[in-house]
């Protein structure tokens, strides 16, 4: 199964959910159409849809078919079980976005860079720091470690628009699992300096470490989040014990 095919059929159907296109309660074409439309195997389409289902966008109901069931939360909702961008979450919620680069540089990993990263040491990465505007207010505060191996040719152009997609669309790569944890921490002079937290003394982190197809963890990730603009979603099933 191609997997730049699978790709482009799932964000495909993912945009047109979240534009409305296909709204709530409606059902997706049918897994023929779906065939004759994109021009690809069933098992494309299953997949596509399986993922939709796995982020809580659709749900297969027997004998009616595939129900968009996704509902658009606030507009700084960002996905706990999805991997986006914040340019993505920005299109997602039609909001302006920008970001500032305050820091681009390269390290070699030492034991201390290992120990609180993960990376191997003597791994080369990218150090990348910036503040990310949502309709031009400062919302994170973004740490990125990425991996030079995989993520070959990374500049501060880049790093201002988006490095998933120069992974994706340029680099070929896919971006398949991130292991999240939250916390909430104390908020730092720098924090405070390029998020306008005003009368708060703390914030929320999302710490991810995030991983290619070939199982290579090539990014670490500390987004220091405005407590006030700090939404996240997930969708949960219950599993039967």
């Amino acid at each position: 199964m191609p997997a730049k095919k699978y790709s482009t059929i799932y964000k495909d159907l993912k945009r047109k959910i979240e534009k409305g296109v296909y709204k709530p309660q409606s059902c997706l074409p049918t897994e023929y159409a779906m065939v004759e439309k994109y021009g690809c195997s069933r098992n494309t389409i299953r997949r596509a849809v399986k993922e939709l289902s796995e982020i809580g966008y659709v749900q297969s109901i027997h004998g009616k078919g595939v129900v968009v069931i996704y509902r658009p939360v606030g507009w700084s909702d960002f996905s706990i079980g999805v991997i986006e961008s914040l340019k993505e979450a920005a299109a997602r919620n039609k909001k302006e976005y920008h970001t500032r680069v305050l820091v681009f540089a390269e390290f070699v990993v030492d034991e201390r860079l290992h120990e609180r990263l993960g990376f191997d040491v003597g791994e080369e990465v990218y150090y990348l720091q910036r503040v990310r505007y949502f309709d031009n207010t400062p919302v994170i505060l973004d740490n990125n470690w990425f991996l030079k191996s995989v993520v070959p040719g990374l500049t501060e152009k880049i790093a201002a628009d988006s490095v998933y997609a120069y992974m994706e669309n340029v680099l070929g790569e896919s971006i398949v699992t991130a292991k999240r944890v939250m916390t909430v921490e104390k908020a730092t002079e720098i924090d405070c300096k390029y998020l306008d937290l005003g009368d708060y003394d703390c914030l929320a982190v999302v710490s991810s470490h995030t991983f290619n197809a070939k199982g290579i963890m090539f990014e670490f990730t500390e987004s220091r989040h405005r407590p006030d603009r700090f939404v996240f979603s997930t969708m949960a099933t219950r599993r039967k014990s």
